[in-house]
This record gives C-alpha cells, structure tokens and sequence, in this order.
C-alpha cells in the first residue's frame, strides 16, 4: 500500500473546491436530447429475370446463408455498412452520430447521479447508485453505492453501509464509517469513528481529532494520526458551532453541544463586571457622552472604522520604517484595549435603561448595569442573522464613543484660548441743550461782553443716528460657525435643487444638456459661482448660512475656485474631510482649511441675497 504523504494535507480543500466547481459546470451543460430513430425505407425487391437460373440445392443454399451471416457479421465489425440484397442497413453517416448521442446520453446518466449540495446535506439512501456524493457547508450520508468519493466541507461525513468507491473526506467535521471504502479515509480536524462492519482498504488520516475503532472493523491500510500541539481534541463543540452558529449568522445557539461556548461568554461578562467595578468612573463618562451627543458618537465610530486602515498603511510607508513597524502593536494593544472598554460601555449603556427605573440606590452602579445588559445582549445573540450585527455593531459603536470621550477629556483639559478684542465705534452723542458757561444758581445767565449768543449755539439739534453702524457685521468673529448637520442640511437641499434642474433639462432638451456622470463637476460650478457673487448658496440661504474668509476680507473667484478643488480632496478620502467638521475646534472643513475660510450663521431677518 502506498504511504499517504504529509503534504497532500494541504491540497485537499482545494482539491474538493475544485471537484465541486467541476460538478457544478458540468450540471449546467444541457443534455442533447437522444435522436428518433430513423425510419428506414425497405428497398423494393427487384424483379426476376425471365432467364433467371434454377434454385441451387438445399446444401448449397444453406452453405451460402452461413457465408452472407459471417460475411454480415464481418461488416458489421469493420464498420462496412453497405447495403446487401440480404440486410437492410443505415448509411454509414449516421451510425457515428449514434454513437455518440448513445455516449452523451450516458454521460448525463452518471451526471444525474452525483449528489452535490451547497449549504445542505447531502443523502444517498440504501439501494441507490451514485457517482459522488459531496456537500459544501453540509454533511455526506451514504447507505447505498458511491462509485466515486464522499466529500463534506465544514461538515461530517457518514458511510451507513454499501461501498464507496473512492476516498471519504471529512473538512471541520466528524466521520463515521460502518460500510466498504475501497479508498482513503482523511478527517481535518474531526473525529473518526469505524462501525462493526467497516471495511477500509486505504489509508487512515485524522488530523487533530479522536479515532474509536470497533473490534470487528477491518482496515487494510495504515492509519495516521497528526496531532494538534500534541493533543487530539474532540472537536464535537467546534463543528456544531460551525453548523448551528455560523451558518444562521449568530455568535450563539441552545444546543447541548455548545455549553463550552456559553462558559466562555458567561466568563467573558463576569470579566466586564470586574473591569465596570474597578473603573466605574470611566464607564460612567463614556456612557453619558453617549447619551448626550449620540450623533457626534456615531460619527466617531464611524471614523475610527475608516481611519484605522488609514492609520497602519502610514506607519508601514512612514519613512521611519523601524519606528512605524514598532508603533504598530503599539496601536494596535491600544486598539484592542479601546474595543474591550467599548463593549464594557455599550453593556452599561444597555442596562441603564433597566436600572434608572429602579433610581439613584445602588443598582445605579454600573457593575448592575453592564451584567444585566449582558444578559440581554447574550440573548440577542442567539437570533439568526442578527447575533452577529449586532456584535459588530456593539463593538464599532463601543469603540468610537471611548475614543471620542478621551478626545473631549483632552480638550476640556487644555487652557482656554485669549479672547480677540473686538474693535467698536461709539458714535458720539449730545446733549438736548448747551447750558451757557456763564449760568448762575438765581437763574440768569451773564454773557461774556462783546458776545451775543445764538439760537443755534444755544440749543444745537440732536444727532442723527448713523444707520450703517446699525447693520449687523458678517465676519468670522463676531458671528458663531456652522456645525456640521446644518451643513450637511444645506448641501441636501443643494443636490436636490441640482437634481431638479438635471431633470428638468434632460426632459426638455431630450438628454442634449443632461450632466450624467458629470454631475460633480457642475455641482462645483454651480458653488463657485453662488460663492463668488453671493457668498452662499441656495441651500445657505435657506439655512442661514455664509461662507466667509477668515480674516475678513471679501471672498473672490479665486477663493471660491480653490474651495471648490478642496472640496473633492475632503471628498476622495471616503469624505472624511466633510466629517472634519464634527471634530475641528474652529468648525472648519478640510477645503476650508486649504482656503481659509468657514461657514457662519447669519442672524435671522439678514438678507443675503
């Protein structure tokens, strides 16, 4: 027998995604459907001569009958299909086609035959015949005749009787055999069990798993046994788990196989209680930021999601090459510590809103908290197609609403900034009347001599107030800056305005001046030329809003211009130079930054057009 070699390990899954893609393209081949048989026309029997010779004997035709039968047999063998006055014949033409149609029929025969299923298992019952049986996310059950293998992926293989002709290949689940495998028997982290009638001709492999062998069972060949840093483990729990979790899409499921699981996940919120009793400050903090900026929370998280890919492509390519490989477990530890105070918050944020119902007593501690929603989340878990969303989303959340705590943290610890002075005129003002220098306490006024006062110089008009001074000032200074959803508000209203105007013109002009793909590029325009005349658009007008420069002079062309071309940087790194905005102390985009400018809100009743 030859000995099975190590190395083919490695080639069997893809040997089996490969018999499986073969299978599924043959399937799809359309089977021509067998051709009527051909009615042949028997050919007239041509008349006797008048001179025609007398019959031979009865020796001597029954001599000749026995020549024309070998003679017959001989064409037939050779392939000689000339019609004789004895046999009727086809033409030679159409025999081939016969043959062939005779071997695509049988083709689609044994095609029919093969047992293939994907994300189901797969069963041969007793007395049928198969070419193969293979399941991919499933299980392989034999009872009958399997000319070929017996293949399951992410699956147990089972062989109840019958033969096999071929190998039985179990991937990530168990094998069981109680019938003839005339090849090999390999088992990829499973377990191997042979019945009282198991007969194997092959050779044996199971890597990482157990073997039971009855006494009765009859192998042949070698059997080897790979273990798995040095233990053969029952891997019952991780197939199931496989079968019962991943498959429906949740990270749990009730089955007496997955206690293991529950161990590990009840261990885990034991070890987020302990963390919620030592720091219960911190998951404090990080559950009131939640619920007082819950969307500023969400756009943390979802920054985090992209900028962390971002992060480790600059520290591999940073010039530093040693520094940056070294700063990345340094990220990445902080990273993981992060997500793991994360999931502890988002637990306490969930069981808040159980225990505020309860008061201010002692199961507002956040350690009751995060226990009892884990509990609930634990639950939750096990609801197919959704454990695993709302894994991910506990985790992403958790992770933005720390990263943005400490970044408020660091802000409110920084020393405020020195205030602008702010230049006012005081318009000068005047008295009703001018009392004469002169004036004495009985009343009468003594003029200086020589001089005779005036009407006027006695009692000057009031001043007019100046209304220009009246008006309010559109600076960046005096006036507080957009934030971000009131931007992001204006913009809507710009693309619908935009998409409106499109329309319009692709159904008058039938398509001529339609922007298609185009349609940034006249969004742009159609800003460049809002911003240089008006210093808005019509979307800021609706809101309030007003670009300005940030030291207050005139916003120009040329301004406008390179906001714009800003504008799609901000936009090519998934947007994040929009998102900017939510975070930067001066409440400036990234185009902004680049054209110094920012967004102010005007106050109501200002026009702006």
């Amino acid at each position: 027998m030859k000995p099975f070699s190590h190395h083919k390990l490695l080639l069997l899954p893809l040997l089996a995604l490969l018999l499986m893609l073969g299978v599924l393209l043959r399937g799809q081949e359309a089977p021509p459907a067998p051709p009527a048989p051909a009615e042949v026309e028997r050919p007239a029997a041509p008349p006797a001569p008048a001179d025609a010779p007398v019959a031979p004997s009865t020796e001597t035709a029954t001599a000749a009958t026995s020549e024309n039968k070998e003679e017959e047999m001989r064409d037939l063998t050779d392939g000689d299909t000339t019609p004789t006055d004895s046999t009727e014949k086809v033409e030679e033409t159409d025999q081939p086609a016969a043959s062939e149609d005779k071997l695509d029929h049988s083709r689609h025969h044994r095609r029919s035959n093969e047992r293939v299923s994907f994300g189901s298992n797969s069963t041969l019952a007793e007395g049928e015949v198969a070419q193969a049986v293979i399941s991919i996310f499933g299980s392989s059950t034999s009872a009958g005749e399997v000319r070929g293998e017996v293949v399951s992926i992410l699956g147990g293989s089972r062989v109840e009787g019958g033969t096999v002709g071929g190998e039985v290949v179990s991937i990530l689940g168990n094998t069981y055999i109680n019938g003839e495998v005339r090849g090999e028997v390999v088992t990829v982290m499973g377990n191997v069990e042979f019945g009282p009638k198991a007969v194997v001709h092959g050779e044996v492999v199971h890597i990482g798993g157990q073997l039971k062998r009855d006494e009765a069972a009859v192998i042949k060949g070698n059997i080897q046994n790979i273990a798995v840093a040095g233990r053969n483990f029952d891997f019952t729990a991780l197939t199931t788990w496989f079968h019962e979790c991943l498959l429906w899409g949740r990270p749990l499921a009730f089955h007496r196989d997955l206690w293991i699981f529950w161990c590990v996940a009840l261990s885990l919120l034991g070890f987020y209680a302990l963390i919620a009793l030592i720091a219960p400050t911190g998951v404090n903090k990080c559950v009131e930021t939640l619920e007082q900026r819950p969307g500023s929370s969400l756009l943390a998280a979802l920054l985090t999601l992209l900028l962390t890919p971002v992060a480790y492509i600059l520290l591999s390519l940073t010039l530093a090459i040693v520094v940056g490989f070294l700063l990345i477990p340094v990220l990445s530890l902080g990273l993981f510590c992060a997500s793991l105070f994360g999931k502890i918050v988002m637990l306490a944020w969930l069981g808040r809103r159980f225990t505020k119902l309860l008061g201010d007593g002692p199961l507002a501690h956040p350690v009751f908290g995060v226990l009892i929603g884990g509990l609930v989340v634990l639950g939750l878990y096990t609801v197919p197609f959704a454990g695993f969303i709302l894994y991910k989303m506990l985790g992403i959340l958790g992770l933005g609403v720390v990263i943005y705590t400490i970044i408020l943290q660091i802000k409110a610890n920084r020393p405020p900034k020195p205030v602008k002075p702010v230049a006012t005129t005081v318009a000068p003002t005047a008295s009703a009347f001018t009392v004469p220098v002169g004036a004495v306490a009985g009343g009468s006024v003594s003029e200086p001599a020589g001089v005779t006062p005036s009407p006027a110089e006695a009692i000057p008009p009031p001043a007019q107030p100046d209304m220009t001074a009246m008006l309010p000032v559109i600076s960046a200074v005096t006036l507080p800056r957009a934030g971000f959803w009131i931007r992001v508000a204006a913009s809507l209203l710009d693309c619908i305005l935009l998409g409106i105007v499109t329309a319009m013109s692709s159904s008058l002009f039938h398509g001529w001046l339609t922007p298609g793909g185009s349609l940034p590029f006249w969004f742009a325009v159609y800003c460049v030329v809002m911003w240089a005349t008006k210093g808005t658009t019509i979307g800021g007008i609706i809101c309030g809003l007003k670009v300005v420069r940030v030291d207050d002079r005139p916003l120009d062309w040329s301004v406008a211009v390179v906001r714009a071309l800003g504008g799609f940087l901000s936009l090519a790194v998934a947007g994040l130079g929009f998102i900017w905005v939510a975070f930067d102390d001066e409440k400036q985009s990234w185009h902004d930054k680049i054209a110094g400018t920012t967004i102010v809100k005007v106050p109501k009743g200002t026009a702006l057009l």
